[in-house]
Order: C-alpha cells, then structure tokens, then sequence
C-alpha cells in the first residue's frame, strides 16, 4: 500500500486530486497538507511517505535551497511537483535539482495517475510537452545564481515566515545549535535543518550570525516581539 502526501493550499484541488488517486491507485493512503509546517510534520510523523506532491506556490516558502535540504532529509521519499505553471524552464529547474516528477494541474485525471504510478516505481516522469523534438533546446538548466535569485532583506520578510520559522528563527539568534532547537520545538533534528534554511533564503542573510543580528536590530533586543 503506497503512502502519499498531496500539498497544497487550495482544499478544492486538494480534494480532486486525493479522489483521482484513490480512484486510480487500490490501497493508496492519502495525507493532506495546506502548508511547508504541515508537510514537514507528515514527513516527520508518519512511518514511511513513498511520495509527495508538492505545490511550489503554496504558504511556506518552498525554494530550490529548501527543496534541496528536504531530497537529503528524507532520501526514501520521492519527491513530485504540482503546479499551473507548464514552462518548460520551471520542468528542467525541478528536475535539475533531483525532484522525481513535474505535473501540471492542467492535466486529466488520468494523466495524474499515470504520472504518480510512473514515480511510484521508480522512474522520473514529465509531462508531454518536455518530449516534444527540441523542447529540452528551447532553455536550459539554471546554473546555482539563477535558482535562487538574491532576496532583498527587509523587515517585512519576517512577515512572510512560518509560525514554526519564527520559533526556529528565534532561537538561532540566541544561538541554539539545531540539535538544541530540535530538542527545544519537539521536532526531527532534519526538519529544524529545512526550517533554517528557509529562514536564511527569505531573510536574505548568508548564515544564522547575520540572522540574529538582523533580528536584533530590527527588534531593538526584544525577540519575542515577532509573534
């Protein structure tokens, strides 16, 4: 029986997608999630996740860097993308980064299934229209700058976290190892490590030094004045 993850923030797309599967796949086991604290917790709890499908648009900041950090965290789940962007620079950014399938929520149902049978067992699947004669000419893989383009820090970044990405933010500033924050929140060491590095890509710092100044400065000392 296959265990599956489907994440996204829109519960309509959610719904069509978990019946489409369950029509498609007998036995399959499906867990929702409307945002990057909710995967995260799916991924730590549950016993095994054979796949997830991940809408990159969805509340959290998932960013190629986090991706990244989630592929080494959990190397016995494989790993899919869903999303209404059908660029053919979006597939080979997924791919290039080792994620095991691109789909795209213009697709029939049993085009879906086709595609999560085809990751279930081990392949990479794209859609069609990277088969094309030429598609995979008409761009190419990003190189590491173009992935992840430098974010502009300001004080309204810290708006954009996570509850838990604040909880991990202020404890790096009063420079708690990730074993310490593990400890402290109660979660998977792995799973602080991927909360980190969101916080660093959207804060636009290079390391948690330049993290926990920013905050300081920002919050003139008082670090619970984030929540």
């Amino acid at each position: 029986m296959y265990r599956i993850v489907i994440a996204d923030d829109h519960g309509l797309y959610r719904r069509g997608l978990r019946l489409a599967l369950t029509a498609g796949i007998p036995g399959v086991e499906i867990f929702e999630a409307s945002c990057f604290d909710a995967v995260l917790s799916l991924l730590a709890e549950q016993a095994s996740v054979d796949l997830a499908i991940l809408d990159l648009n969805m509340p959290g900041l998932f960013n190629q860097e986090v991706l990244g950090g989630i592929l080494s965290a959990y190397p016995d789940t494989r790993f899919a993308i869903v999303s209404g962007n059908d660029s053919r620079s979006e597939i080979l950014t997924a791919l290039s980064i080792g994620l095991h399938g691109y789909i795209v929520k213009s697709q029939r149902d049993e085009e879906v299934v086709m595609a999560v049978n085809e990751i279930l067992s081990g392949r990479i699947y794209v859609p069609a229209l990277l088969s094309r004669p030429g598609a995979a000419l008409a761009t190419h893989a990003p190189t590491p700058a173009e992935q992840i383009p430098q974010r502009r820090t300001t004080s309204g970044n810290l708006g954009r976290l996570t509850s838990r990405q604040k909880e991990v933010l202020k404890l790096m500033a009063e420079g708690y190892s990730n074993k310490e924050i593990a400890r402290d929140l109660e979660i998977a060491e792995a799973t602080t490590k991927i909360h980190a590095a969101a916080v660093l890509r959207e804060l636009g710092v290079r390391n948690r030094t330049e993290a926990a100044v920013m905050l300081k400065t920002w919050l003139t000392g008082n670090i619970n004045n984030i929540n």
